[in-house]
């Protein structure tokens, strides 16, 4: 009998990236075929984010555009997983009752079975990988202990759970004979990794170990956390070849005021100290952070404040979003006074800011040798990627196509040509 082809449609983070190719992996096991086309399944799956409103609203329309095709005949089945089914279960049965099963986050084994498998328990560290095969994301933990008055990852996630360093070397090593040369840690909150089964943060010995890895060449950290980020780690970013000098620190403001009411553990000046501590111990390392604006107590003088941050600090990257209301966070009962149109004017002068800061970050940068890995190739360009650089979120260095043989996956140094406000041009050294 034919199996059912399957088409996963994943929305949000990263980590929920890493979930559904763990479940495609375990699909393939069950000898059921994945489809490119998702609309084109007989089954589609779809790998939801619940974290801000605008990731619940794309969400929720996916799910309907699902429906329809269900309805019009062109599909069997809709199963619903991820944040938003993990978070609002009840719900979704109630409003969308067209959808065929709903299920939480990581529920592997719930999925499997509901579409006649059986889970493969021993192969649950295996993936499927959908970025391209060069790199890939290692997820070291899951959940989160931070009280954070505007999150509601603790409720959807759970509490921060670490995975041991030996199933995510044994990872490690299945990603790099799938030909991974690059690494990029995740989690909910990164340094927080081991406090639970170590009884230590002990981040910097996992990446040490993980840079002993044949065949990873570069590792990426993102999602550290603040407050608690610990002092080890700096010597291993600033002295291992094999971990990128570059750090995603979301920092989410900049005000005493804003940050105390956010329940972010750590002081205005403790931040500052602590950006000045890890550009005096790793020199040239490349910041990203992220903000939101329109928090329910962000007067014009906080925002003034974080304004006036960015301009002094001068980070690589920077990510900004508009403050949304989370119902059963700490923050919920401050409502939400900020009006939409302030909030939209906020973003936008705080990128437009940031912007510049980027530009002449970019134009300091021609005339210098890089090393880059290339990503893709698209309308006779190459994308490629430095150090400086993260997949999907930052910068890409775009190399016109010439005589010279490149390939897909490969690293090449480059020189730097040319510069726009987030991406550079550059040729073959």
């Amino acid at each position: 009998m034919k199996k059912n082809k399957i088409g996963i449609i994943t929305l949000g983070c990263s980590k929920n990236t890493v979930d559904s190719e763990r479940l495609i992996n375990q699909l393939k096991l069950n000898d059921f075929t994945i489809s490119a086309e998702p609309e084109k399944a007989d089954i589609v799956i779809i790998n939801t984010c619940g974290f801000i409103e605008a990731a619940k609203e794309e969400s929720i329309n996916t799910i309907l555009s699902a429906v329809e095709l269900k309805n019009a005949g062109k599909l069997k089945k809709v199963v619903v997983t991820g944040c938003l089914s993990q978070r609002y279960k009840e719900e979704l049965i109630k409003e969308i009752p067209e959808v065929d099963v709903f299920f939480g986050t990581e529920d592997y084994e719930g999925i499997i079975k509901n579409l006649g498998g059986s889970l493969k328990y021993k192969l649950l560290g295996e993936r499927e990988l959908s970025t391209p095969k060069h790199y890939a994301y290692l997820k070291i933990s899951e959940g989160c202990d931070n009280p954070c008055s505007f999150c509601a990852i603790p409720l959807i996630r759970g509490k921060h759970k670490s995975g041991t360093i030996e199933s995510l070397l044994e990872e490690t090593a299945f990603l790099a004979e799938k030909g991974v040369k690059e690494l990029i840690i995740i989690g909910q909150d990164t340094t927080d990794y081991g406090k639970d089964i170590y009884g230590k943060r002990n981040l910097a010995e996992l990446l040490t170990k993980l840079s002993g890895v044949k065949g990873i060449e570069w590792i990426r950290l993102l999602y550290a956390y603040p407050s608690h980020f610990p002092d080890d780690l700096l010597e291993v970013i600033a002295g291992n070849p094999h971990i990128c000098k570059y750090l995603d620190m979301p920092l989410q403001h900049i005000s005493g005021n804003v940050l105390k009411s956010m329940r972010r553990g750590i002081t205005s000046k403790r931040t500052r100290d602590l950006i000045y501590k890890i550009r005096k111990n790793i020199p040239g390392i490349t910041l990203r952070t992220t903000f939101i604006v329109g928090y329910p107590n962000e007067t014009e003088d906080d925002f003034a404040q974080l304004c006036d941050f960015v301009k002094e600090m001068e980070f690589d990257r920077i990510g900004a979003f508009t403050y949304s209301i989370e119902e059963n966070t700490s923050g919920y009962d401050l409502g939400d006074p900020v009006p939409k149109e302030e909030k939209e004017e906020r973003l936008a002068n705080l990128m437009e800011i940031q912007n510049g800061i980027s530009f002449n970050k970019n134009k300091s940068l021609i005339g210098s040798k890089v090393k880059v890995i290339i990503d893709k190739f698209e309308e006779n360009m190459y994308y490629a990627r430095s150090e400086r650089d993260a997949p999907e979120v930052d910068g890409d260095i775009l190399i016109q196509k010439g005589k010279e043989k490149i390939n897909i996956g490969d690293f090449y140094n480059v020189k730097i040509t040319g510069c726009s406000d987030y991406d550079l041009k550059a040729g073959l050294i």
